[in-house]
């Protein structure tokens, strides 16, 4: 695999977007992966160092463990650390920072999922620990009693979802991220079109795209990076996020940044080496 790849985004009006100007050029890092989880979110399996094996095997450089972490949500299920969990994660990653040491570069991060009415318990639980890297992302919408999964294809989520309405709750989805990327001060907005993602005939109306566009302008106004999530590629041929939206992310200069969501550790980099085709110039996926 390349260590990196360069590439320039001009052929935006196949994606309805202006054609006054062009990119510069755009270096992404094939070397590091940016999101990987482990064990003690729940619903991820083997060891921290399993996936730093196989980090090493494949080559990169440096990788970021992403924990899941949310507040106050009310689900049928524990899909994020806990306190304890949390002392164990950097207890082990530490570890691993000292045995790989000149071997692999290993950040310990957090993914922060959002959640409007515990703003103040989200940055609470954030500043108990010196993050290498906040992820900022939003999983769970409410009814007013209990959350459902927006990126889950539990039967029980996609009823009360579809119950609530799609696009309201899209839209209340990207309004939460504005108000997340406005509230937390996060490094990297994670898989910003996922949501949904097991709703096939699902897509942006207009006013999802300006609430594209308004996110999008913050996450340049605030440095931020966009991930280029690889989990896609699995579910729908192509990364989270969709070419259009990388497109308007580096027209604003957004850094981008490659992660594999691995939940197990043969996953760690999946994919990455079709990111340079998907982000060519007149690609299939453009």
């Amino acid at each position: 695999m390349r260590s990196n790849f360069t590439f320039s985004t001009c052929n935006q009006a196949d994606h309805g977007l202006p054609t006054d100007r062009c990119n510069s050029p755009v270096t992404i890092d094939l070397k590091s992966d940016g999101h990987i989880h482990t064990r003690f979110c729940n619903h991820a399996s083997g060891e921290m160092e399993d996936y730093v094996r196989v980090a090493l095997a494949k080559g990169l450089e440096s990788i970021i463990f992403l924990a899941h972490l949310e507040a106050e949500i009310r689900y049928f299920e524990r899909t994020w650390l806990t306190g304890t969990d949390f002392d164990s994660f950097f207890q082990e990653g530490n570890r691993l920072r000292e045995k790989y040491q000149g071997a692999l570069i290993i950040n310990l991060g957090v993914e922060a999922g959002f959640n409007p009415s515990a703003v103040a318990r989200l940055r609470e639980m954030l500043a108990r620990y010196p993050w290498d890297r906040v992820g900022l992302s939003y999983h769970f919408f409410s009814d007013g009693k209990r959350h459902f999964n927006m990126v889950s294809r539990r039967r029980k989520n996609m009823i009360g979802l579809a119950a609530l309405g799609l696009h309201r709750v899209l839209s209340g989805y990207f309004a939460g991220l504005i108000q997340a990327v406005q509230k937390i001060d996060g490094h990297v907005l994670c898989h910003i079109d996922a949501v949904m993602r097991h709703y096939p005939h699902l897509s942006f109306d207009k006013s999802h795209w300006r609430q594209v566009e308004q996110l999008l302008d913050l996450v340049a106004q605030k440095n931020m990076g966009l991930e280029l999530n690889t989990s896609g590629f699995a579910i729908r041929g192509e990364p989270y996020p969709c070419q259009r939206i990388v497109t308007m992310a580096v027209r604003r200069n957004i850094p981008l940044i490659p992660g594999s969501d691995a939940h197990r550790p043969d996953q760690v980099g999946r994919y990455f080496d079709r990111l340079p085709e998907f982000l060519a110039p007149g690609s299939p996926a453009q």
